[in-house]
C-alpha cells in the first residue's frame, strides 16, 4: 500500500514597494499639491532636513538631506513638516488593501519606504495569474492615492531586490521561479542596502552589480568577509532562504490629518472632513462594509481636544450624508478654539438593506430621517430625541431616550389583528376632587365637568424600592366614567399615598 503525499505549492511572493512614503502620505490627503514641487522635512528648527520629496521637486535639483536654508532657494517648492500619524494611517490602508489578496503579509518597511511582501502561493485559482493579480492590486493601491510598483518572484529576498531595482516606467515585474539569479544579475549593489564598510569593500574590488557578486567564489568570499559574505552572495543569486513571519494587523478604520494652518471656520473644516471620509468609505467598501458610526476628534490650540460621535439610524456609505450629519453636530457643539489637526475613526457595520414586501408601501429614505433627527436635536437637545424605553421599575414616568434604529429585516405584516388602546399621558398629572363611597371612586370633577363612575378597576398599589433614599407610593385606579351630557371618559387615577391627593395621569381613547 503506497503512502499518500501532499504536494506543497511552490513559493511565490509579491513585494509591494512604495517609495517616498512620508511625501505620498501627505499628498494622499492633499490632492491639490500633486502638481507642485513638494518636500517633507523632519527635525527641530533650525536643523530641519528633507526626508522625502516628490518627482517634481527632484527634477528641480532638490535632494534628501537639504536644510531649510537650501530649500528656501527654491521658491516654488511647497514645504510641510513630517506627520508620523498620517504615515501610519496610509500604511494601515495599504495593509488592508493587501490583506484582501492574501492573509500572509510581512512588513519589511524602512523609515521612508514601504515594503509589503505578500505570500501569493496557491492563489491563482482565486485571483488569476500573477500578472492579473498584480495589476488588480496596483489599481486598488492607486485608488488609495498611493503610487507603487510590484515585483513577483519565487524567493522572498529576490522579490524585495527586484522591487528596489525597478525603473519608474515599470509597474509589475514577474520572474519565473528558479530564474531569480538571471533577473537579479543586472541590478546594482545598492538594492541590497549594504552597510558602508561592505559597500566600500565591493567598490574597491570593482564589484558593482549583483551578477558580479554572485560570480565570486564562495570559499574565497567567506575567507575575506566571513559568513556575511556568504549571505550576500546567496542574496545576489536569489537563493537565500527566509522564514516567513506574517503580520497580524487589526482592522481599524481611522484617518488623521494635520492642518497647515489653524482653522476657525467650520465650512473650511468640512472640505478636509470630506477628503478623510472618502478614504474611510473606500476602505470600508473593499471589505463589503458600511460606516455605522463616525467619531471626529479635533486637536485644538492650547493642547485641548474636542470629540463628537455621530451614529445614523442605518449604516451607510453615503459621503454627503456623513458630511451633513457631522456639520449639524458640530454646529450644535462647536469647538472652543482654533483647530490644528483632526482624526476620523469609524465603526464598521453591515451593508444589508431592508427587504420590503411586494405590496408594502415605500418607506422614506434613511438619509432624510437622519438629517431630520439631526436638525431636531440641534433645536431641542440631544436627550430629547429618540424612542422611549421603560426602566425596570414601577415608578411612573421612568424611562430613557435611546437613538432611533432601523431593523435590518422588516416584517411583511404591517397591520395587527389585535386591537390596541391609545393612551394620552398627562404631564404633569392634573389634580381633581373625588367622591369616595366605600373606599371606591364614585364621582369626580375634571376640567370643569362632573363625571359619574360607571366601572372601576383597582386599586393597584406601587411603592419605591426599600433601599432608595426617597419614598414614593401610589394607588392606581382605571375608571370608565360618564358626564352629564353622556360623554364617556376612560382614565387612569392616581392617589398619592404620602399626601392623600388624587390626580388624573392618563386618558384612554
Amino acid at each position: 500500500m503506497g503512502r499518500s503525499t501532499m504536494t506543497r505549492p511552490e513559493e511565490l511572493y509579491a513585494c509591494l514597494y512604495a517609495k517616498e512614503l512620508p511625501a505620498q502620505a501627505m499628498l494622499r490627503l492633499r490632492p491639490q499639491l500633486r502638481e507642485r514641487p513638494f518636500v517633507v522635512m523632519q527635525g527641530e528648527a533650525p536643523l530641519q532636513q528633507v526626508c522625502s520629496l516628490n518627482t517634481k521637486a527632484r527634477t528641480l535639483g532638490v535632494a534628501h538631506g537639504m536644510t531649510k536654508v537650501e530649500i528656501d532657494t527654491f521658491p516654488s517648492v511647497t514645504v510641510l513638516p513630517r506627520s508620523h500619524a498620517e504615515e501610519q494611517t496610509a500604511k494601515s490602508a495599504l495593509l488592508e488593501c493587501a490583506g484582501t489578496f492574501s492573509p500572509r503579509i510581512e512588513d519589511r518597511s524602512n523609515d521612508t519606504s514601504l515594503f509589503l511582501v505578500i505570500d501569493i502561493a496557491g492563489t491563482e485559482r482565486l485571483l488569476g495569474s500573477p500578472s492579473k493579480m498584480g495589476k488588480t492590486l496596483l489599481r486598488q493601491v492607486k485608488s488609495l492615492g498611493i503610487t507603487a510598483c510590484l515585483a513577483i518572484a519565487g524567493n522572498f529576498h529576490a522579490a524585495i531586490c527586484l522591487a528596489r531595482g525597478m525603473s519608474p516606467s515599470n509597474q509589475v515585474a514577474i520572474t519565473v521561479p528558479g530564474q531569480e539569479s538571471m533577473a537579479l544579475a543586472c541590478l546594482p549593489l545598492t538594492v541590497l542596502d549594504l552597510p558602508e564598510k561592505y559597500a566600500e569593500t565591493f567598490s574597491f574590488w570593482g564589484i558593482h552589480t549583483l551578477g558580479m557578486l554572485a560570480a565570486l567564489p564562495e570559499k574565497a568570499l567567506v575567507s575575506r568577509m566571513g559568513q556575511e559574505g556568504r549571505r550576500l552572495r546567496l542574496l545576489a543569486r536569489g537563493e537565500l532562504e527566509h522564514l516567513f513571519v506574517p503580520l497580524e494587523a487589526d482592522f481599524t478604520l481611522e484617518e488623521h490629518m494635520e492642518l497647515d494652518t489653524p482653522v476657525e471656520l467650520l465650512e473650511s473644516l468640512l472640505f478636509v472632513v470630506g477628503v478623510l471620509l472618502e478614504h474611510l468609505i473606500l476602505r470600508a467598501t473593499t471589505r463589503v462594509l458600511a460606516l455605522a458610526s463616525v467619531t471626529i476628534t479635533l486637536s485644538l490650540e492650547g493642547a485641548t481636544s474636542h470629540t463628537r460621535t455621530v451614529r445614523p439610524a442605518l449604516p451607510t456609505n453615503n459621503r454627503q450624508l456623513w458630511i451633513k450629519l457631522l456639520h449639524l453636530d458640530l454646529e450644535a457643539h462647536p469647538p472652543q478654539a482654533a483647530i490644528l489637526a483632526l482624526s476620523l475613526a469609524a465603526e464598521p457595520g453591515s451593508t444589508s438593506k431592508v427587504q420590503l414586501g411586494l405590496f408594502s408601501p415605500q418607506l422614506p429614505e434613511p438619509m432624510r430621517l437622519d438629517v431630520t433627527l439631526a436638525r431636531i436635536r440641534a433645536i431641542v437637545g440631544e436627550d430629547c430625541v429618540g424612542r422611549a424605553v421603560l426602566k425596570d421599575t414601577h415608578q411612573r414616568d421612568e424611562f430613557t431616550i435611546e437613538p432611533f434604529t432601523i431593523p435590518s429585516e422588516s416584517s411583511t405584516e404591517l397591520t395587527s389583528t389585535q386591537p390596541r388602546v391609545a393612551i394620552r399621558q398627562l404631564r404633569p398629572p392634573e389634580n381633581i376632587s373625588l367622591t369616595l363611597i366605600g373606599h371606591q371612586p364614585k364621582a369626580f370633577f375634571f376640567r370643569e365637568r362632573q363625571y359619574t363612575v360607571e366601572r372601576a378597576y383597582g386599586p393597584w398599589i406601587t411603592g419605591s424600592d426599600w433601599w432608595a433614599p426617597t419614598l414614593w407610593g401610589h394607588e392606581q385606579w382605571d375608571l370608565i366614567a360618564r358626564s352629564r351630557g353622556g360623554e364617556l371618559l376612560g382614565c387612569c387615577l392616581l392617589r398619592d399615598l404620602t399626601q392623600n391627593s388624587w390626580q388624573i395621569a392618563a386618558l384612554y381613547d
